[in-house]
């Protein structure tokens, strides 16, 4: 698990803000926004692209369930299987400005860069490959990402994890090992997701938020009295406010 040299001790009890990626920083699925890129480069063909992009739309409209975050991942391991490490790891600054830096959720990133400011640990926390976490974790200036990690032999990927997909559970497992390393006080921390499937996750600290919530989610936060935070409401409200001035012009 990749963490900043200078860590403190774990006696310091600071405080962190964990988030997740898909749906609550970036909107839509960071892995298949880094397809897109990869697809140009010739990494897979246009058809497997089609089938990302249908999980894409799936995963943007109605959350992520547990049976897609396998299919997508499964999908994606086959994909890059075979592949140098150091030729996907070259297409990182790329795909974050042609991709994911159009597709972040302005609000959920001040959200993070103000715990940064406000002296707190700021990590990303996904099922996202870790190469990926790590990428953007850098370009927003947070203390950095913890992804899934991708078995390689040799220099190149062989198609399976080193473990398990950083998902539900895994997410809570790794935030308490890291957690302990550091000296992060949970019951003085906070996290922020979008899917019921973190739950193991939100009930782990003190301050838990739920963004852009599916169902369950927003059920259960409800229920807890957690915040909510709903910004694709927000951006449907105000398109059709745009949409309302261009008719009447």
């Amino acid at each position: 698990m990749p963490t900043p040299s200078n860590k403190p001790a774990p006696q310091a009890k600071i405080e962190a803000a964990f988030f997740d990626v898909d749906n609550t920083i970036v909107r839509g699925s960071s892995s298949y926004l880094f397809g897109l890129t990869a697809f140009k480069h010739g990494f897979f063909t246009r058809k497997d692209l089609y089938r990302f992009a249908y999980r894409q739309f799936q995963f943007i409209w109605r959350g992520e369930s547990a049976k897609m975050m396998d299919s997508i991942q499964d999908r994606a391991l086959a994909l890059i299987e075979g592949h140098k490490v150091s030729d996907l790891l070259a297409l990182g600054d790329e795909v974050y400005q042609e991709q994911i830096s159009k597709r972040l959720w302005p609000q959920t990133v001040k959200l993070a860069q103000d715990h940064v400011k406000a002296g707190r640990e700021v990590w990303l926390v996904t099922a996202t490959p870790q190469e990926i976490a790590s990428t953007i974790a850098k370009k927003l200036g947070l203390t950095g990402g913890i992804g899934t990690l991708i078995d390689s032999k040799n220099g190149v990927y062989t198609g399976s994890l080193v473990g398990k997909a950083l998902h539900g559970k895994a997410k809570r497992k790794a935030v308490k090992a890291l957690s302990k390393e550091r000296g992060i006080s949970l019951r003085r921390s906070y996290a922020y997701s979008d899917s019921r499937n973190d739950l193991p996750l939100l009930t782990l600290v003190g301050n838990p938020v739920a963004v852009n919530p599916d169902g369950l989610l927003k059920a259960h936060a409800r229920a807890a009295g957690w915040p909510i935070l709903d910004f694709k409401k927000r951006e449907l409200k105000q398109n059709r406010a745009l949409s309302v001035k261009k008719v009447k012009s």
